[in-house]
């Protein structure tokens, strides 16, 4: 019987350039993110700003991000954040494909803009992470996490309602008057009394509290 083998095939070496799976089809190179990176600290205490920095640009290097946009804020946490604002225009032109931040609340201003800036990134198809919380969007872990700061933001609200209330309730037992103040001519009356009794223009406002323009108009 003639004897007879099977030529195993030879697996060809990959192409340059390429990398190959487990079936030695070529598959295309992972895309690099595109990043951007956002600080800020006070105004009083800007010591931190290379920490966050230097923080950020090590990470987004061990995760192969490419920093497209690197921005800074210098203000009170209270202060509108330009530099935020170009960091999210340049989100909306999608020119980055994830944001950078050293902790929440360098980002956010409270829980509910917090949850609102998020909202619009998950919105846009960009990822956001902060580095101190370990909270990265891009997974599912994170995005649950941010499911809780929906809950958060809605008890941060109800506080301040409730805030409010208890100010407004408060000021009645208090005997103050609410509302928008009584315009001039609620004074016209008196106004016209006191001049008819000699009191001068200037001292009729004085006394009721309004401008001596509306005085004057209101005795035209």
């Amino acid at each position: 019987m003639v004897g007879w083998h099977a030529e195993m095939p030879r697996k060809r070496a990959p192409q340059k350039g390429k990398s190959e799976d487990v079936f030695g089809q070529a598959r295309r190179p992972a895309k690099m993110l595109q990043a951007g990176l956002y600080a800020r600290v006070s105004t009083n205490d800007q010591q931190t700003l290379a920490l966050q920095n230097r923080a950020m640009r090590e990470y987004a290097a061990r995760r192969g991000w490419r920093i497209a946009v690197q921005v800074r804020d210098v203000n009170s946490g209270a202060a509108r954040r330009q530099a935020r604002e170009r960091l999210m225009e340049a989100a909306r032109r999608r020119e980055i494909d994830v944001v950078l931040v050293w902790r929440l609340d360098r980002w956010g201003r409270s829980v509910t803009d917090l949850l609102a800036t998020l909202q619009e990134l998950e919105h846009l198809g960009v990822g956001f992470v902060s580095l101190t919380e370990a909270l990265d969007l891009t997974t599912p872990a994170g995005r649950a996490m941010a499911g809780l700061l929906a809950i958060f933001a809605e008890f941060e609200r109800e506080i301040l309602r409730e805030r409010t209330r208890a100010g407004l309730a408060h000021a009645r037992e208090n005997g103050k008057r609410l509302g928008r103040p009584a315009t001039a001519a609620a004074h016209a009356s008196e106004v016209q009394k006191l001049y008819r009794a000699g009191v001068s223009k200037s001292e009729i406002a004085r006394r009721l509290q309004i401008g001596r323009t509306s005085v004057r108009r209101i005795l035209t």
